[in-house]
């Protein structure tokens, strides 16, 4: 098959043996010829008949998207009635009768005005489909620059596009945070470090954001000196009378069955008469269990010494005993004083919010919350906290003229996990919620996961744009095959082949879905989650007794300050 209008190239080129030289292959110098035609349309995608001779002198091609035409992932263009229309190209075969005739497979990625330099007014979407034998041309680096540009909407440029080497990829900041979005690969593709390359190119344009980073590893407090504050149990000073009820229930009662629901109503009766007696609450009138007011640990335990003492049924007094002593050794722990430190009954609710939220931000619009040295047990209800008081200061902050906030998790399969956890049931709620409703109130939510499989499944579909790296998992593939568009397919079929500081990049935040070479974030920017050389390590004989010493102090401490 070859176009009428090309014969005249073809002849002076058959014996080049495909290894043209720039200065006797006219197509080196000619971006407006076909290479193939349309055969079939079908929805969203058609099938092609490219002619695999000028493919091949295309190669040498100073054009990179010239150049690489033809191979998956590549864009195509088509003309409709003064519209030009692109694709990405999905699957290729060779043709049984005819090896120089390629069949490909594509999928329409969207429109705009055909002019004398390209394409104008580009917009995802077809309104007028192609018909079989309407020709195909490749897509130029400077039509993809025009038509993926954004404009003059806010955008953050974080690579280029596939396959050229110079078109830059933008993300759309406010579709992007409005919608939430998540970063989702397998360990060691360099989702913290594109998460970072995000944050750092947000923040140099929004030095009066409010952003939050759950951190469970302390892997970002290295990647943002100077743009933020971190904040660990050394430092946190989370006030415990912030929670709400079924938090309260989650750290102190650790029974189950029937003991549990006596402990819980016993619990809730108690936690109300210490909230009454704070001076806010007398103020207010009516107050609930889980109005968040100042009140003394003693008073709660005073309450339920009370409670005890009233027991008609003495069989009762041993549930109430060992929620009892549940309370005391937790208030006892060293490691759950950052939460539990008893001149935290007098901390400022207005301090500790303005504090972790920075605000106002004074050059360090980024609080990251490092869970590394919080103990297990606890947590869960440290994020649950946390988010749940994002949102509720959003909704009850509306009337003022407070900026929007972004609450970015990383591990999010820990906190939504798709299989429910006695542990993690509260946690996932309210991030849930923040997924569902945070946009009403501006607050975004940024997801951060390996096992996309086992993340919740209202969280992620809930986000609108999602930024894929390399996922080895078919499982995980699956997933986000389902939660994307089908303009996507495509591009989603070759995750598993991204190589590292590769993603595919659909959604909201894009104009279309794209494939993304990513931009390099220089080391002290990186977050620190770089694999360690066990080779370099080991082959170093030296002396580390010290570094034992010191580890187990550490160890010891469980987050506290060594005494001075």
């Amino acid at each position: 098959m070859h176009d009428p209008e090309n014969d005249a190239l073809f002849e002076r080129d058959m014996d080049d043996d495909f290894e043209p030289h720039h200065s006797e292959n006219p197509f080196l110098d000619n971006d407006e010829f076909a290479i193939g035609t349309l055969s079939s349309v079908d929805g969203n995608s058609a099938t092609c008949s490219l002619d695999g001779h000028i493919l091949n002198l295309l190669r040498d091609h100073e054009d990179t998207a010239i150049a690489r035409c033809g191979a998956p992932g590549s864009i195509l263009r088509l003309y409709v009635d003064g519209r030009c229309l692109l694709a990405n190209l999905r699957e290729i075969t060779i043709n049984a009768q005819d090896e120089l005739l390629l069949t490909v497979t594509i999928d329409f990625l969207g429109e705009g005005t055909a002019t004398k330099n390209g394409i104008a007014s580009f917009r995802r979407g077809i309104t007028q489909y192609p018909r079989p034998g309407d020709r195909v041309y490749c897509a130029t680096s400077e039509i993809l620059e025009k038509a993926f540009s954004s404009g003059d909407a806010p955008h953050i440029e974080i690579g280029h596009i596939f396959p050229t080497t110079s078109t830059r990829a933008s993300l759309l900041i406010d579709p992007m945070l409005s919608m939430h979005f998540a970063v989702l690969g397998s360990t060691g593709t360099g989702k913290s470090t594109t998460m970072a390359l995000i944050l750092h190119k947000i923040l140099e344009q929004s030095p009066g954001a409010h952003v939050l980073v759950l951190d469970p590893h302390g892997e970002y407090s290295k990647a943002f000196e100077g743009l933020g504050e971190t904040f660990s149990t050394e430092n946190i000073r989370l006030p415990y009378w912030l929670m709400n009820f079924e938090e309260h229930c989650d750290v102190f009662i650790h029974s189950e069955g029937f003991e549990k629901e006596i402990n819980r109503d016993v619990l809730g009766k108690c936690l109300l008469i210490a909230r009454s007696k704070s001076n806010l609450a007398m103020s207010m009138g009516a107050i609930t269990v889980d109005s968040p007011l100042h009140y003394q640990i003693g008073d709660l335990l005073d309450a339920l010494n009370q409670e005890m003492g009233k027991l008609e049924k003495s069989s009762l007094v041993p549930h109430y005993n060992r929620l009892k002593i549940s309370i005391e050794e937790t208030l006892r722990d060293s490691r759950f004083s950052f939460m539990f430190d008893r001149t935290l009954a007098a901390a400022s609710m207005e301090e500790f919010i303005a504090r972790i939220l920075r605000i106002p931000a004074r050059g360090k619009p980024l609080s990251i919350i490092d869970l590394s040295g919080m103990p297990s047990e606890i947590i869960y209800t440290v994020v649950g906290l946390l988010s749940r008081l994002i949102l509720d200061f959003a909704i009850w902050g509306r009337e003022e003229k407070i900026q929007p906030i972004l609450l970015v998790c990383e591990e999010a399969q820990r906190y939504l996990s798709s299989q429910p956890h006695i542990n993690n049931l509260h946690v996932r709620k309210n991030l849930e919620r923040i997924a569902k409703e945070g946009r009403k109130y501006g607050v975004s939510l940024g997801l951060v996961s390996q096992r996309p499989s086992e993340l919740s499944e209202t969280a992620l579909s809930q986000c609108g744009t999602y930024i894929t790296l390399r996922l080895n998992s078919e499982n995980d593939q699956e997933r986000v095959r389902l939660t994307l568009p089908d303009s996507a397919r495509g591009y989603i079929d070759t995750v598993s082949a991204l190589r590292n500081r590769e993603c595919i990049i659909s959604g909201e935040g894009v104009v279309v879905p794209l494939r993304v070479s990513l931009e390099y974030l220089e080391e002290s920017k990186r977050p620190r989650s770089e694999d360690p050389s066990y080779s370099e390590a080991w082959s170093q004989i030296s002396d580390e007794s010290d570094s034992v010493t010191r580890t187990v102090n550490r160890w010891r401490r469980q987050g506290q300050k060594a005494p001075s």
